[in-house]
């Protein structure tokens, strides 16, 4: 188990990034039902962390969540969620008002029908709110017992210093992976000076990682995945030569590319907990066998420097 930030929360350093659970905005042809099961395989797998948000369906994968976890015992997992999109007067605008953040604790509880939420993140950054100020009324919502840590996503490092003023701030989710490795010359001597916990979302690069691509898709204009430029061109191709190079070592192990992969990501240091997303029940399934993969230093670091300089 590892510890989030200077709270008092623990998790498996796997969890579920429920992205296509109820997420119909951001993929197409999702099923409620496939999203219930989907969660409910995560729990049975031993994996402890959910990380949610409002933006996945508009609140709709918090709400599939709340369905999923009865019967479950919340004292043995981790809900993670987030707000920031103000929808109040019809358009979705980005907002880190105190009373907005807190009011968007108060409905994410609701339709997750839980008591508590154990992360509770600002989802991305609006331009006008001091991000310490923002920090401060999740503060009182922990003060409350209405979560247990505060999280920020999508700050930058400057933004994540202002929000830490009164070292507040217990974990930072951005995007980190093999392939976008910015956090590890932007932010991850701040994280770890600070004991700021960080979880890396797209960690399998929208399946890229997972050496099921060897071909361009041209993906729906529904999907989040289109005109993406990881999934075009010789950069596409050069990532498709490099996931396959990881085919042996994962033989080796007698695992899959992703689970490999996964493997690299809870090895390493700066990460606290890795969130890979699924579609389908046997993903998660296939992603928990992740937990039972140890990797020697010298294959992390072989699987490191390969990926250097994509």
């Amino acid at each position: 188990m590892v510890k989030i930030g200077k709270s008092n929360v623990e998790s498996t350093p796997l969890g579920l990034g429920t992205n296509a659970v109820g997420g119909n905005n951001l993929f197409p042809n999702l099923k409620d039902e496939t999203g219930i099961q989907i969660v409910k395989t995560g729990l049975d797998s031993g994996i402890t962390l959910l990380d949610t948000a409002f933006a996945y369906g508009m609140g709709h994968s918090e709400e599939l969540i709340g369905q999923a976890i009865k019967g479950y015992d919340r004292s043995k997992f981790v809900i993670a969620t987030k707000a920031a999109q103000d929808t109040s007067d019809g358009d979705v605008k980005i907002n880190n008002n105190p009373q907005f953040l807190k009011k968007s604790v108060d409905d994410a509880l609701k339709r997750l029908q839980t008591d508590y939420i154990d992360i509770f993140y600002i989802h991305f950054p609006d331009d006008q709110t001091p991000k310490d100020e923002a920090v401060a009324a999740l503060n009182e919502m922990k003060q409350e017992g209405k979560i247990k840590a505060i999280g920020v996503s999508n700050f930058s490092l400057d933004q994540i210093k202002e929000a830490n003023k009164d070292g507040l701030v217990d974990v930072v989710e951005d995007q980190y992976s093999l392939l976008h490795r910015d956090a590890e010359t932007e932010m991850f001597d701040y994280l770890r000076e600070n004991n700021i916990s960080f979880v890396p979302f797209f960690p399998l690069a929208s399946g890229l990682l997972t050496g099921k691509y060897s071909e361009v898709v041209d993906f729906p204009e529904n999907d989040i995945r289109h005109g993406n430029p990881d999934f075009t061109g010789e950069r596409f191709e050069k990532i498709v030569e490099k996931v396959n190079n990881l085919k042996p070592l994962a033989d080796k192990h007698g695992i899959t590319t992703a689970q490999l992969v996964l493997a690299w990501y809870i090895k390493n240091p700066d990460v606290t907990v890795v969130i890979p997303g699924a579609k389908r029940p046997e993903q998660v399934q296939s992603n928990a066998k992740a937990l039972n993969v140890s990797l020697s230093d010298e294959e992390y670091a072989q699987i490191d420097n390969d990926f250097r300089n994509i």
